[in-house]
């Protein structure tokens, strides 16, 4: 299987397959979704509810790597190829994928270009961008057992890039402690192309003929 994923596979083994550890995996991100979105109540902007899935960012990439990896519950126990393949799970893994590292990825940019607005506060600066950039090795456990196509890249991109037009043209983007400028808005499209292009040399292809 072609994958590229910086954590060994032993050691995605002891996370993924084992019962308990997976369980506690699935448990971490329940409790990180529950406290991101915590966090969004209190700094909650008047936004439509239909709009919720592009505003609590991090939540969702959360929320969309645990129905990531509840798949892998039916055949916990055993080899990760093993793990059930099909069309509409490559499109899952694809954008759990593409979630996290967007995410990951983002939250560094935005604290690291707003540095001055969160530093020196210890957890402010340091505690977020470390539990953030935690999400982009999260990503990595995925090539070890999901797929992906080129059609659910090509719509993990365009979601990616429909979410930033609506961060910055609709003022969703998560709160920040001072107004984003063009380096920032420019940074995450270039985050978000970055994170599709990780997803399709990282994550095996589902079949060749796949869409």
């Amino acid at each position: 299987m072609d994958r590229l994923s910086p954590i060994p596979r032993r050691w995605a083994r002891l996370y993924l397959s084992e019962a308990s550890n997976l369980v506690a995996l699935l448990a971490v991100n329940g409790v990180a979704v529950l406290v991101g979105i915590r966090f969004y109540v209190a700094e909650m902007v008047a936004v439509s509810t239909a709009l919720w899935p592009f505003f609590l960012d991090s939540p969702v990439a959360l929320a969309i790597a645990m129905l990531s990896l509840a798949t892998l519950l039916p055949t916990v126990g055993a080899d990760l190829d093993s793990a059930p393949v099909n069309l509409a799970l490559a499109y899952l893994h694809t954008l759990a994928f593409v979630w996290l590292v967007k995410m990951g990825l983002w939250t560094a940019l935005a604290l690291g270009l707003g540095f001055d607005q969160y530093y020196p506060a210890p957890w402010d600066f340091f505690g977020i961008v470390l539990t953030h950039l935690a999400f982009v090795a999260e990503a990595f456990l995925i090539p070890h057992y999901g797929r992906t196509t080129r059609g659910a890249l090509a719509v993990a991109l365009g979601l990616a890039l429909v979410n930033d037009a609506l961060d910055y043209g609709l003022g969703l983007h998560p709160p920040l402690r001072y107004d984003p400028g063009l380096a920032l808005v420019a940074g995450t499209v270039l985050v978000s192309v970055g994170a599709v292009v990780l997803a399709a040399v990282s994550l095996p292809r589902l079949d060749k003929q796949s869409r």
